[in-house]
């Protein structure tokens, strides 16, 4: 399964079965995790069989079978949350390549217990992860030309990056992001609370995927 392919098929799934995750996938996950937290200065961390994520109450009407998960941590300085949002994307699409499902979850998880793990950094979320009782839906999006502009005639790979972003996670889906584009030059600005800065990140790197780097700068 393509990057591409994990975007489309990739939706917000709550619910898990009890079937392990294998040992060369968890592997697989973990060398990435180690990757982005060496280039960026994160510490995002792989969590197996652990349900202390979300409370008794969470678990039982909405977080059922959840025991696999993402945190989302790191040092608390300018840049993190972007970084945070940009590298969770491309864990959870990561997961999708590899037949399980995901949940990025912003607010509704248990953040004393998980901040156990990751001691005095800061979270900005988890991505629970496993396999998904169902395959999810595709969420309501907006249209292309509600969050993009382009200076003329936009070119085919702005069309894609544009598509792609609309198929990000953003928080509450609200899809709050403005894609503007001139030339080659492209710029992105999230308005969405305290989740805009990783949103910024989320989108950036499903702009960025769809797209393709070598046709673009960011400004």
């Amino acid at each position: 399964m393509t990057i591409m392919e994990a975007m489309q098929s990739r939706h917000t799934v709550r619910k898990y079965t009890g079937r392990a995750i294998p040992a060369e996938i968890l592997e697989q996950l973990e060398k990435r995790l180690e990757e982005h937290n060496k280039k960026y200065g994160l510490h995002m961390k792989l969590m197996i069989n652990n349900e202390k994520a979300f409370g008794t109450f969470i678990k039982l009407i909405l977080a059922k079978g959840v025991k696999n998960y993402i945190i989302l941590a790191g040092e608390d300085i300018p840049g993190v949350d972007e970084n945070l949002g940009y590298c969770g994307a491309d864990m959870a699409l990561l997961v999708q390549t590899f037949g399980l499902n995901s949940w990025w979850v912003g607010g509704t998880f248990h953040r004393k217990n998980v901040a156990k793990y990751v001691q005095g950094e800061k979270i900005t979320g988890i991505i629970a992860i496993g396999y998904g009782a169902t395959q999810g839906a595709p969420h309501k999006s907006k249209k292309a030309e509600e969050v993009s502009s382009y200076s003329g005639s936009a070119p085919e790979w702005f069309v894609r990056g544009v598509n792609a972003a609309l198929l990000a996670p953003t928080a509450l889906n609200k899809q709050a992001f403005m894609i503007k584009g001139e030339k080659n030059r492209v710029s992105i600005s999230c308005h969405n609370g305290v989740f805009s800065e990783t949103d910024l990140g989320i989108v950036k790197y499903h702009f960025e995927a769809g797209a393709g780097t070598e046709h673009f700068e960011w400004i």
